[in-house]
């Protein structure tokens, strides 16, 4: 079974910083896509931060010039460092990953458990 786990989220005072990381645990052979959302209460989850498919970052506008996704390529472990956080960033971070388990097999989506992340001003 595999499974993405998240790690990072707290409290912080608005101005602050986290760093998120999301790693997958389980057999598999292959990711091809990770990317980082977020769903405040109340509303539908949106993206915060994505690699393509081939590689691409792609940002959301909620938290564009405030955030930067990364990855270890080697581990397969997904950052996402967020600064100048806002209390309207107050959300579950969730993770989001393309997962091939077996050669041969299609790509299956898989989302971590989330990570709590609240702003106070």
């Amino acid at each position: 079974q595999v499974q993405l786990v998240e790690s990072g989220g707290g409290l912080v005072q608005a101005g602050g910083s986290l760093r998120l990381s999301c790693s997958p645990s389980g057999s598999f052979v292959s990711i091809n896509f990770m990317g980082w959302y977020r769903q405040a209460p109340g509303k539908e989850r949106e993206p915060v931060a994505t690699f393509g498919y081939g590689g691409a970052t792609n940002y959301g506008e909620s938290m564009l010039g405030r955030s930067a996704i990364s990855r270890d390529n080697a581990k397969n472990i997904m950052f996402l460092q967020m600064n100048s956080l806002k209390p309207e960033d107050t959300a579950v971070y969730y993770c989001k990953a393309a997962i091939r388990r077996v050669y041969g097999r299609d790509y299956r989506d898989y989302w971590g458990q989330g990570t709590q992340v609240t702003v106070f001003s």
